[in-house]
């Protein structure tokens, strides 16, 4: 098993989308995704009826994609509930992105049998530094806010607070730095900790450390690679959304045309496009960033199938059409997930690189716990056979 040879440069950037473009990476992120996406629904779902909405005029309102911070007068508990399934979700896709991570790490050296079980259960075995660095790093932030309004209720006292403030400005001063610094790790954890645990397998507070290494040693590459690991994920998502839709609209052109299916398949496709890939979304995606409007544009292609009579289905056309909406639902899905992949597989080799070119360590060369594993296995299965051996030759004997 030897492993891939990288420049660890900026050209290893590059490997991303081809790397990424694994049905295991794809298939885990959209676990991670299906995962978090019906959590953060059913919060959201739950939040509007605490606010005071019904489940079904929630459901006219929003369908699939619900989203709490639209509505005036959102009581603290909605707003809470909203928030809850944000982090679920973003946590649910930390914890795919360690397994996407992981497979990638294990085929950078060589083991291209590293199997989505493989990572699930490494996962299982890690999951607590994926989760408590990011949270370590907040908790340390309000730690030092609160120090900072202690300080500011000090310099409230009469007379003595005014030189309580000023003789040691300086301290607060670098103290307000470190704030700012850690503010800064802290996002970078949001980034790197799923390839920080999937290639050191480090605890939480090894973790942190590296965090810290990584943005104090390599701030500058680190913003350079991302100008071109963001402009490749952009295009590698488009690329394989375009593929998708293609397919979709080959299906809808031949098997819609009078001599097959015809109105049927306009009918079911129909209702199934207007369920799972409303217009209204679409717009609002597109409106509110310039850089989604390309994918809206394509999202919007995707309902233009919709006729008039879309909504006048039978029974059974009414089944067929939801089981066709999950279907589109998680196609949609699949692609999104591939986006995510390029993006977690460019955060590994970025890691690898900081690495390299930090500490002179290339860690595709270091034993991992699934080699010791596999050493482990070797050695018992030649203690197996010297064992058989001596058993033959005893009985030889005998």
């Amino acid at each position: 098993m030897q492993p891939m040879k990288l420049y660890f440069d900026v050209r290893d950037i590059f490997r991303a989308p081809r790397l990424a473009l694994s049905g295991k990476k794809i298939i885990l992120f959209v676990q991670a995704n299906l995962l978090g996406y019906f959590a953060y629904w059913i919060f959201n779902y739950l939040g509007a009826m605490v606010n005071g909405m019904s489940f079904s005029d929630a459901w006219s309102i929003y369908g699939l994609y619900p989203c709490l911070l639209g509505i005036e007068s959102l009581s603290l508990l909605s707003y809470a509930l909203f928030w809850i399934g944000i982090v679920f979700w973003f946590y649910a896709i930390s914890l795919g992105s360690t397994a996407v991570s992981r497979v990638t790490y294990r085929q950078l050296k060589g083991d291209e049998f590293y199997s989505r079980s493989d990572a699930c259960s490494y996962v299982k075995k890690h999951w607590h530094p994926i989760i408590f660095s990011s949270i370590s790093l907040a908790l340390i932030l309000v730690f030092l806010f609160v120090i900072a309004g202690i300080i500011g209720l000090i310099g409230k006292i009469p007379y003595l607070g005014e030189f309580l403030f000023v003789l040691p400005y300086l301290l607060y001063f670098f103290g307000s730095v470190f704030t700012i610094y850690t503010g800064i790790v802290f996002l970078v954890s949001l980034v790197y900790t799923p390839s920080i645990v999937a290639t050191y397998e480090e605890d939480t507070m090894g973790t942190i450390w590296h965090n810290f290494s990584i943005t104090w040693g390599q701030p500058w590459r680190m913003i350079a690679y991302h100008f071109v690991l963001l402009p490749i994920l952009v295009i590698g998502g488009y690329l394989l959304s375009h593929f998708w839709i293609s397919s979709y609209e080959l299906i809808n052109n031949v098997l819609g045309h009078d001599w097959f299916m015809g109105t049927k398949l306009m009918k079911i496709v129909g209702w199934a496009s207007q369920a799972v890939h409303p217009e209204a979304l679409c717009s609002l995606i597109g409106n509110s960033c310039s850089l989604c409007s390309v994918c809206s544009s394509g999202c919007l292609s995707c309902g233009s199938i919709l006729s008039a009579n879309a909504v006048n289905l039978t029974g059974t056309e009414q089944v067929t059409a939801l089981i066709m909406a999950i279907f589109l639902f998680l196609i949609m899905v699949s692609a999104v997930s591939y986006a995510m992949s390029i993006f977690a597989v460019g955060e590994t080799l970025m890691f690898i690189i900081f690495k390299n070119r930090t500490d002179n360590d290339n860690i595709l060369e270091k034993n991992d716990e699934d080699d010791n594993d596999d050493v482990l296995t070797n050695e018992e299965f030649i203690k197996d056979i010297d064992e058989n051996i001596d058993s033959d030759n005893n009985d030889k004997e005998n």
